[in-house]
């Protein structure tokens, strides 16, 4: 998943993009509110974090409205050393899906994200799933048919990225952006390599059942059970 990074304070900034990678997210991050919108407006990106108090003739409510208004729909969580009741209302009624003021934890923000990131999947739950293939995201633990299955981060990023998207054709272009941020040099041939690490670890040792990863000829590569 693809988390973008709105904040001025580039040793704050700088610290929550590396949390977020040692987590297994990719991150990105921009310090004024132009690049916020021009940026925030990427479909590319699963979630953004917010400050709000930016240099650029806009604050963090501005851009959550201009954000909100160019239909991006997206979790947004507001970071902010701004924290009375009226500040947190401000922002919630403008449309930010969180808020959390500063100083901040970072346990807690990788929780708030979490949560955040489960939303779109309500309909399944906590764990995603696939037939036997179970990812929850919460604790990092992989199974297919009760038994545990031990992932590199990036190879748990992949696989949850791609789990969010079941039965979708994912281009190599889509995986990247959402996979890796945009500093990574990743070639086409990088997420070929992933694949099949994911192959060898959650399709090889389960023979008597349907390979779940599968490879669309031109196009890219989806999950599904069928």
């Amino acid at each position: 998943m693809r988390i973008l990074v709105i904040e001025d304070e580039i040793k704050i900034a700088s610290s929550i993009k590396k949390g977020l990678e040692i987590s297994g997210y990719a991150a990105d991050m921009v310090h004024d509110s132009d690049d916020a919108i021009s940026y925030g407006v990427d479909p590319d990106y699963d979630l953004i974090i917010l400050d709000r108090m930016l240099p650029g003739g806009k604050d963090g409510i501005d851009i959550i409205k201009d954000l909100r208004g160019a239909n991006v729909n997206i979790p947004i969580l507001m970071l902010t050393a701004k924290g009375s009741i009226n500040d947190r209302v401000d922002g919630l009624n403008v449309g930010a899906d969180d808020y959390l003021v500063k100083p901040f934890a970072f346990d807690e923000l990788l929780a708030r994200i979490k949560a955040l990131l489960r939303r779109p999947a309500k309909n399944i739950g906590t764990t995603l799933k696939i037939g036997t293939l179970e990812l929850n995201p919460s604790n990092y633990e992989v199974t297919r048919s009760g038994k545990n299955i031990s992932l590199a981060a990036k190879e748990f990023s992949l696989l949850e990225y791609m789990m969010r998207h079941p039965n979708q054709i994912l281009t190599k272009d889509s995986i990247i952006t959402h996979v890796w941020d945009g500093d990574s040099d990743i070639l086409p041939n990088t997420v070929e390599v992933y694949i099949g690490y994911l192959r060898t670890k959650i399709d090889k040792p389960f023979k008597n059942e349907v390979d779940i990863i599968k490879t669309v000829r031109g196009f890219g590569y989806k999950l599904s059970n069928k």
